[in-house]
């Protein structure tokens, strides 16, 4: 029985398409310096990121030293010093651009799933310049539950009529190979991005790549 030829792509953003974390550490130390905390470093960041912002900050409030009853006051102020800064810094990673390109040009349908709020995604894609590369650009409130959660991932699919074997989830970190292994579609991870200081491959994936070249590659065997 041959596999089903996959038609739909579903991204993570943060650590899989772009680094992001200059511009998140910067929001970060920011928020830590209203409250006279002190500051975190770029890679301590790095091992926060991936569950929503939300988490991000109580994760750097705990580290330097903060209380949980700062929180909501805390990521209000994160939220308004991202706002001014998001695209400060934020890059695609190395092959990215052209592998998105390639695979448009292959005809499949492109669609990303993050955790990061949906207020920062349009001016964010449109700094990147791929505000007409995707389908459906869902963030972390966009419904009523994130990854791991795989709403996000069936939402799309049904939305653009596909089945769940027509799909595949793309990410990072342990939250989007859980989101696609609970949504019953194959997952495949990159090695360079985000995940805790965990190894990626120890969640699993479908397969796993150390650059966004070699993804490209084998997604095109796929269709």
């Amino acid at each position: 029985m041959q596999p089903t030829p996959k038609k739909v792509l579903i991204f993570d953003l943060d650590g899989t398409l772009i680094d992001s974390v200059p511009d998140l550490a910067a929001a970060i130390n920011q928020m830590l310096a209203k409250f006279e905390l002190p500051l975190a470093s770029v890679e301590a960041v790095r091992g926060w990121v991936g569950n929503g912002s939300l988490v991000l900050v109580e994760r750097a409030l705990l580290a330097m030293g903060g209380q949980l009853a700062m929180l909501d006051e805390a990521h209000e102020i994160f939220l308004a010093q991202y706002a001014d800064c998001a695209s400060q810094e934020t890059v695609a990673y190395a092959g990215v651009n052209e592998g998105l390109n390639r695979l448009l040009a292959a005809g499949f349908r492109l669609n990303i799933a993050t955790n990061k709020p949906e207020r920062f995604l349009p001016a964010l894609l449109t700094h990147l310049g791929w505000q007409d590369k995707f389908d459906l650009v869902l963030g972390g409130d966009s419904l009523s539950a994130k990854k791991p959660d795989p709403m996000q991932l069936t939402y799309i699919c049904q939305r653009l009529g596909y089945t769940i074997d027509e799909c595949v989830m793309i990410g990072d970190s342990k939250n989007d190979i859980m989101a696609g292994q609970a949504a019953g579609m194959s997952t495949l991870a990159l090695r360079y991005g985000y995940n805790y200081g965990e190894p990626i491959d120890a969640s699993n994936p479908t397969q796993a790549f150390d650059d966004f070249d070699g993804l490209v590659a084998f997604i095109l065997t796929l269709a």
